[in-house]
């Protein structure tokens, strides 16, 4: 229909149009096979429209009515109308949001065929990569996603991961040489380091000195001095502690 046109050809204003021409429309379903058939296609294509319009709160809003209306499948069907695309999309919306107890709850929900095709399989893994601090892999799973709609998630979700390297960088260390610190945070030049810390960080600051470029870290208010503590090792197990705190809540 005319909201499938507008995704195919990168229509996104008439594609949230029709989407919400669509939504009106669904207001009177009586809750036929034919009619949530129709209704979860909608918001499939509207789930992924709001990628397209890197939009992350239509996108929460689409795949909450989209579940309603999966879970409102006939009995039986229920498994196989629900679109693994779509709800892996989700677990990648919830890693970027650092919702680590909402992630696994949606695991539980999943079966096992579900959960072993790439669209599951790759959320899931890059998980247990962040548990485990391997922000290598995570960088290098850009590469191989599962669908291009993927890609945007995984942008934000190395945001998410820098912003934590820095929270653990900046209470470990007084002092560091920028390049050290734009390869700790996965950045692929010191200028791009530079432009993180005048958006997100405009309390370090950078200094020349012998050795190039220096940033300075604002002193922790309390606590142990950063030169008796084995920084690396801490921010590992910061990172972890945070991470595993997160599941068991």
């Amino acid at each position: 229909g005319k909201l499938s046109m507008c995704y195919q050809s990168d229509d996104l204003a008439g594609g949230k149009v029709a989407l919400s021409e669509m939504k009106i429309l669904m207001l009177g379903f009586q809750g036929k096979k034919e009619e949530l058939s129709l209704a979860c296609t909608a918001l499939e294509l509207g789930v992924l429209l709001s990628i397209k319009n890197e939009d992350f709160d239509s996108f929460a809003r689409n795949v909450a009515q989209l579940k309603a209306y999966y879970a409102a499948s006939p009995t039986g069907d229920n498994a196989a109308n629900i679109n693994v695309h779509i709800l892996g999309l989700n677990l990648m919306y919830l890693l970027v949001e650092n919702n680590l107890s909402e992630f696994h709850s949606e695991l539980e929900l999943l079966t096992t065929d579900q959960a072993s095709t790439p669209y599951i399989s790759f959320p899931i893994t890059l998980e247990r990569q962040l548990m485990v601090g391997s922000y290598d892999e995570v960088l290098n799973a850009k590469s191989h996603v599962p669908d291009p709609s993927y890609s945007f998630f995984m942008d934000n979700l190395l945001q998410t991961v820098r912003d934590s390297i820095a929270d653990c960088v900046e209470v470990s260390y007084k002092t560091m040489q920028m390049d050290m610190a734009a390869n700790m945070m996965k950045f692929d030049s010191v200028e791009e380091l530079r432009d993180y810390i005048d958006t997100c960080r405009d309390d370090w600051i950078v200094n020349k000195n012998g050795n190039g470029e220096e940033l300075c870290f604002q002193p922790p208010d309390t606590g142990a001095k950063a030169s008796d503590i084995p920084s690396k090792k801490l921010i590992a197990q910061t990172l972890s502690y945070a991470t595993e705190l997160e599941r068991i809540v």
